[in-house]
């Protein structure tokens, strides 16, 4: 993973792609997508606790500050953080609120309150054990069908 303007992304997906597609057909990457699946939904959780823990919303709420997670208020911008497989071996998390780059990166106006970035920060080492692990398994299975 690599992480270019604050994005982090999976380098060498396509290579990877090609020789596991090669190894065990399609069972072989729908199981270790669901390892990828399982993991950005432990990133996507993380990034909710960081967005609603500690904060009040409505009349009491009280901004983040500038370095912070966001602190939730209506709940659209946690409410609208979701994990999605994009394709085999390709999984997004991203928020859908309108505002929710303007609060991971900043504007011209505002310092940014990070997230996401944190969330796949705190929860990678954990995420790249769970995929590896199904790797390793597949490995040893030789990608025969089956579960």
């Amino acid at each position: 993973m690599s992480g270019g303007g604050g994005v982090p992304k999976i380098t060498g997906r396509k290579a990877a792609t090609k020789r596991i597609g090669g190894l065990g057909g399609g069972g072989m990457a729908d199981r270790i997508s669901r390892a990828l699946f399982a993991a950005g939904n432990m990133i996507q959780t993380e990034a909710q606790i960081s967005i609603t823990e500690g904060s009040v919303s409505g009349k009491g709420h009280v901004a983040s500050l500038p370095g912070e997670p966001p602190n939730n208020d209506t709940g659209v911008l946690a409410n609208n953080i979701e994990t999605v497989l994009v394709e085999p071996l390709l999984v997004e998390v991203s928020s859908n609120a309108r505002y929710a780059s303007a609060l991971e990166y900043g504007t011209s106006k505002m310092a940014p309150r990070p997230y996401m970035a944190p969330a796949v920060a705190k929860r990678r080492a954990e995420a790249v054990k769970l995929v590896g692990d199904a790797v390793r398994i597949e490995i040893k299975r030789g990608g025969r069908d089956g579960d």
